[in-house]
């Protein structure tokens, strides 16, 4: 008989354990919390409270693993919103409406959870061990052969495996179990720019129509000052969950006082205002330490019977909203290895390879942006832009043409959309390369930013919500609308 062992039984673990049961006999879940019964928050998914974007590409890898699972996701009263015609504040300005496929699915992460674990679990061959505490793997350099586990207050136990899927996480204990075993340091590259959330629950106001596009404020790279923003979007059950978020020298307040005084400083007052008509639901939550790293486990001589995936491998800054996405990704990598063959010699390289590509696009964007607020730690060397090597540019000039892009792309409804796409993780970076892209980039915006009251008025999903509430007053030192820095 053959068995797969999976460690964690998150998002990850659970798209892996739904790949693994079609080519074993037995796939057994070690998980290191116990389910809830219901879409609720979880101790391990320190981030499930706070916003999240399910990203086109990420929903469609997903469904293709588990046939009708955004499906469900909608029944349970996720939202399908287009990125195009979200109301958007870049670094660069205020983006134009734009009407482009792509979309993400807007939701809390426990409804995702739940609802792929129910979809997953259908299988018999799936076996769950809750409260199981992995504490190193079974096995030598040239193969992995099993786990080690605690469970309450028994002895440890092992179990045997023909294959091993870390899944457990941004805490994976991966590259220590593998030392032990007799393989080398696993290299880590990381960028923290002190990223930090405060956010919360609120009752939407009466008015609030159905269609309501949501309001995305991203933080401004590249100023010398710490970045600021903001999420406002619908979430099932007819609830707003709004983050702000801050880099290192400027983080969110979790008090109330200060979480609405914070509200009030970002650079346009929309989600102050909404706010001031809404009811708060939860209590604030704060959460840190939310750096970019990634482990690079195909460089090791890799033991059969092993891969790492999702946070396991890689942990991107939730700011970019990805990590579900790179979950259902390595799981898609997983399928397509063992589609190839089954369990066989070089599995496991081929499959931690394709990992770490799937991954290569959503992190030179995270870095691209986190590298240049101020106070960042990183161990990082060279320069890539776009996942372009451009080791020849200055940083003057890997600036210059971010922030030319990006301007573009604010008032430009092709570059726009190339943008949507591949931030959306539906279309591969090279579209953005692609020669109408490029000239239209090099020539730069063609016409003048748009004010804030023209961008809100592309919006009459608002509704009345904003007229009855009186602007507050700018920050000294603030400003609304960004100049182009071309």
């Amino acid at each position: 008989m053959t068995r797969a062992v999976v460690l964690g039984g998150g998002l990850a673990g659970a798209l892996a354990a739904s790949v693994l049961a079609r080519y074993v006999d037995e796939v057994v879940i070690l998980e290191g919390d116990r389910y809830p019964d219901s879409p609720r928050s979880r101790k391990g998914v320190p981030q499930a409270q706070h916003n999240h974007m399910l990203m086109g590409g990420g929903a469609a890898a997903i469904d293709e693993l588990l046939p009708g699972t955004t499906a469900l996701l909608y029944a349970a009263g996720a939202y399908h919103r287009k990125i195009g015609q979200l109301v958007t504040l870049s670094a660069q300005g205020w983006f134009r409406r734009v009407d482009s496929d792509a979309y993400v699915i807007n939701c809390t992460r426990p409804l995702v959870d739940h609802v792929v674990r129910a979809q997953a679990f259908r299988d018999e061959k799936i076996k769950v061990i809750e409260s199981a505490k992995v504490v190193g793997l079974v096995g030598d350099a040239g193969r992995v052969r099993g786990v080690r586990f605690e469970q309450g207050q028994e002895s440890p136990a092992e179990i045997t495996a023909d294959f091993v899927v870390d899944a457990t996480g941004s805490r994976s204990k991966a590259p220590q179990w593998l030392a032990e075993l007799g393989l080398p340091a696993v290299e880590e590259e990381f960028v923290d720019a002190g990223l930090s959330y405060a956010g919360r629950f609120y009752e939407v106001p009466e008015g609030t129509r159905e269609d309501f596009p949501g309001v995305l404020m991203q933080t401004e790279p590249g100023t010398g000052q710490p970045g600021r923003g903001a999420a406002l979007m619908l979430q099932e059950g007819r609830r707003w969950i709004v983050t702000l978020m801050g880099t290192r020298g400027d983080t969110p307040p979790s008090d109330e006082e200060g979480f609405m005084a914070y509200a009030k400083r970002l650079r346009h007052p929309i989600i102050a205002d909404l706010l001031s008509l809404a009811r708060p639901l939860t209590p604030i939550r704060a959460s840190r330490a939310m750096a970019d790293r990634r482990k690079y486990f195909d460089r090791l001589p890799v033991p059969e019977g092993f891969v790492a995936i999702g946070d396991a491998a890689m942990v991107l800054s939730p700011n970019y909203a990805t990590g579900m996405s790179m979950a259902a990704f390595g799981a898609q990598a997983l399928h397509e290895g063992l589609e190839g063959g089954g369990l066989r010699p070089g599995l496991s390289r081929s499959v931690q390879t394709a990992v770490i590509k799937a991954g290569e696009w959503p992190w030179q964007m995270a870095i691209g942006n986190d590298r240049w607020f101020p106070q960042v730690e990183t161990n990082l060397t060279g320069k890539r832009v776009l996942g372009l090597d451009v080791a020849g540019m200055t940083d003057s000039m890997m600036r210059r043409f971010n922030v030319r892009f990006a301007r573009t792309a604010a008032e430009n409804p092709m570059v726009a959309s190339a943008t949507y796409a591949v931030t959306a993780l539906s279309a591969q970076p090279s579209e953005m390369m692609a020669p109408p892209i490029m000239w239209a980039v090099m020539r730069g915006p063609r016409r003048p930013p748009l004010s804030a009251e023209e961008a809100l008025a592309q919006y009459p999903e608002l509704g009345d919500l904003l007229n009855p509430v009186p602007a507050f007053p700018p920050v000294p030192g603030q400003r609304v609308d960004a100049p182009d820095r071309t």
